[in-house]
This record gives C-alpha cells, structure tokens and sequence, in this order.
C-alpha cells in the first residue's frame, strides 16, 4: 500500500505547506520564503497527479497531526484533501490567495462557475486563517467565515539599486536595439489567451500601438503563453511593438529597466478588482509609474498610478484610452510620474511579510489551542448522570 513518506523525521511537525501551483514554482517559492519565520516543511504537490494529492494530503494531515496545513492557491485538489484532512483529523488549515476564485472560473466557464463558488465558500468557512495577497480578498474570505485574516502582497525578488538599473538600462536597451530617447511602455507577464474576452495581457498594447501616429513610443511585452502568436499577427508591421518571449525569472528587473511605463490591465469587476498582482511590486521597484483602470489598488497605492478610462482592457473604450494618453505623453511627463513612484511601500517588504505571516500564524495557533483547553475543562466540569 502507497503511503507518502514521513514529514516528521526525528522532531514533530509544527506546521506543512504546499503550493497548488506546483512543486518548484513561483508560488512555492512564495510560500517557503513567507514560513521561513516557522518551523514548517513543503509537501512537494505534484500538479501532474492532482487526484492523488487529495488523499495523500488527508492521510498525513491524519497521521502526522501537524499543528496546521497553510495551502497556497485554491485548485481544488489541494482544496479538497485540506477539507478531507480536517474532517478526519480536525488539523487546522491556512488559505493564502491571490485570486477570487469563483469569478475566476466563472469567467472563463460560466456553467462551472456556481460549483466554484460554493467551493470557495466552504474553503474559506472552513479556514482557521486566511493570507490574502490583497486586502480586498483577506476581506472577501472574513465574510465567507475565515476566522483570522492578514495581508501579504509580495514583493520584488530581484530588486536592483539606482546604479544597478542604469547599467541594465543601457545593457538592455542596447540588446533590444532601443534607442536612448525612445519611450518605452511595457508588461510583462504570463501570455494566455482567454477566449471568451478574446484577450491575454499585453492586448491592450498592441491595439493601442496600431494606430498611433508617433513612433517614438515602444511596446516591450515580455512574456509567453497561448497568445503570444496572436499578439504577434496583430503587431505585423509595427516594428515598434516588440514580443520577446519568456525569460529567466532572475532576469526579469533587467527588462523592466528598459522601460518607463508599465501596463497593468485589470478588468473593474469581481476578477480584477479584487486583484494585486505580483508585477505591483516589481514595477514600483524599478521606479516605473503604472497605468491602469480604476481599480480599488489604483486608489489606495494611489501614487505613481494613472488610472485610465473603460472597465475591461479588451474593450474599445479602454484601448482608446491607453492610445490617447501615449498620444499626448510628454518627457515632462513621465519624469514628474516617475518621482510620485514609492519605491518602498511597507506592503511590499519582503521582511515585515514573513514576520507578520511567523506572528500571525502563532497568533491563531494559540488561540486554537486556548479555545480546546477551554472546551476540555468545560466537558469536564460537566456533572456526571448516573452512579
């Protein structure tokens, strides 16, 4: 009989973690750095096996007894073998997220969408504690009956210094073959086209390009994915869109560098407004101001942020507004952008989240355990029936 190798080793689990992402991804890494305050191991999920990972998280959440499982993303494997584990074992379990789940999948496969909803519910109802990347969504997993709840927004992982991005910028724009004075609006990020919009990041872009007049602007889109070769026929003939495809994690700031804007496109609904992305950080710490709809982040970030028209980056509307505003940009302009950008807002320090991730989950873990004792001596003051 298969059974998942022992996490416990010589010492008792205090608290596991995995990332429904994937063993080795992004968000792994995410959650490894955010546990580095707690003594906490990784459970390797294996996304290419997503069934089995729901009963070998149940059976060691049964027979280890951590002190808590913190789940990072919301695919459901990882979501049912939490909730199965709970049953049977009453082990506790933490949700972090970056995404409204519900509206996620509805957006993408309406009919689905109502089961993924009363899925998010019960994950969250059933979740001691809560780690959203973004307010909004630690607020929306409260209402759903997350007991406890905080914010980690991320951070930058490669940040560069002043003089470090200088050298990049000339280092890139010279490997890009992008002139010294030419203006460069930007977005990186993964290329998946969503069919249902007829759209993936990087659109709003290329749309907005066709038809402007001035060629001293550049669009650098970095990033792959299933859109990629449609973004592409669209920008034929425009050599001042450029697509460069994916590239390592690590050299990510150096593109970044080789812009002075960037796209952040979001749509203003239940998806979208509910949403930081990883790139918040990462563009603010390379200085470049962000251009995005008005989203509630757009407001509460506030500086650096210019907020265009339109509720959906797909739409005429939005793309009209992106166009008119790279129509009418100024040096002046960006200069006085790139002056408002905070390059160190508390919410995106790496060291104050993983601090307040270790205290927060000692927090809710002591007061778990103080609620138990409380249930036990209360049984146990209870007058017995019978002699």
């Amino acid at each position: 009989m298969e059974r998942y190798p022992s996490l416990a080793a010589e010492t008792k689990i205090e608290i596991v973690g995995f990332a429904t992402q994937g063993s080795g991804g992004d968000d792994e890494n995410r959650l490894k750095e955010l546990l580095s305050g707690v003594a906490a191991q990784i459970y390797p999920f294996d996304r290419g096996r997503k069934l089995r990972n729901i009963w070998r998280i149940a059976r060691l959440m049964r027979r280890e007894r951590p002190s808590a499982v913190v789940m990072e993303g919301t695919g459901i494997a990882g979501g049912l073998g939490l909730l199965l584990g709970n049953l049977l074992s009453q082990v506790p379990y933490i949700v972090s997220s970056g995404d409204a789940v519900g509206p996620f999948i509805s957006s993408h496969y309406r009919f689905l969408g109502v089961l993924f909803q009363f899925y998010e519910k019960l994950l969250y109802r059933r979740a001691i504690g809560f780690i959203g990347w973004s307010p909004y969504l630690t607020g929306r997993a409260l209402t759903y009956g997350t007991r406890f709840g905080m914010t980690a927004a991320g951070w930058s992982p490669y940040p560069l210094n002043e003089h470090e991005r200088r050298q990049a910028r000339q280092r890139m724009r010279e490997h890009l073959g992008i002139p010294k004075e030419q203006i460069v609006v930007g977005i990186v990020g993964s290329l998946n086209w969503n069919s249902k919009a007829g759209y993936c990041y990087g659109y709003e872009l290329v749309m907005a390009l066709r038809e402007l007049e001035r060629k001293d602007i550049t669009a650098l889109i970095v990033g792959d994915g299933s859109g990629k070769d449609r973004l592409a026929k669209l920008a034929e003939g425009h050599d001042n869109i450029m697509l460069v495809g994916r590239v390592p994690r690590e050299e990510v700031s150096a593109y970044l560098s080789a812009m002075d804007l960037a796209s952040l496109p979001q749509s203003v609904d239940q998806v979208g407004s509910f949403r930081y992305t990883t790139k918040i950080s990462e563009y603010m710490a390379m200085g470049l101001p962000i251009v995005t709809g008005k989203l509630p982040m757009a407001y509460d970030l506030g500086d650096g942020m210019i907020r265009l028209d339109g509720l959906k980056p797909w739409e005429r509307r939005y793309i009209e507004s992106m166009r008119g505003l790279l129509r009418r940009l100024e040096p002046e302009d960006l200069i006085r952008w790139q002056d408002e950008v905070p390059r160190e807002l508390p919410a995106f320090n790496r060291g104050r989240q993983v601090q307040m991730t270790s205290e927060f989950i000692h927090d809710i873990l002591s007061e778990q355990r103080r609620s138990e004792r409380e249930r036990g001596s209360a049984y146990a003051s209870e007058p017995s029936i019978g002699g």
